[in-house]
């Protein structure tokens, strides 16, 4: 028995240009989904690059801070190696002053 053009798809029997139709709109849909992930691919890269010059920032106010930081404790030791002792018992007094005084306010 011949059945010409005609295919069989789900116990059914489509012709030829029912199945081509069938395909032009699976591609169509294909080419949507495929234009949504391009979307979303081209979006997540835009947040990767603006996380990662946000970091940047970040490190470099670490590394500002550590400068800062590594500078001032320089200072204190070398006062605290300098020839008078009441330059490091100055420092302890005022260092308790900004304790109460925060404490107070607390």
């Amino acid at each position: 028995m011949h059945r010409g053009n005609r295919g069989q798809v789900g116990g059914q029997y489509y012709g030829h240009e029912s199945l081509e139709e069938q395909n032009n709109v699976r591609e169509e849909e294909l080419r949507g989904k495929i234009g949504a992930l391009k979307s979303l691919t081209i979006d997540i890269g835009a947040e990767v690059r603006e996380h990662n010059r946000l970091l940047r920032d970040v490190d470099d106010g670490f590394d500002s801070a550590g400068g800062l930081l590594r500078q001032s404790m320089d200072k204190v030791l070398s006062l605290a190696k300098g020839g008078s002792r009441h330059h490091l018992l100055y420092l302890f007094l005022f260092c308790l002053f900004v304790f109460l005084v925060l404490w107070w306010i607390k």
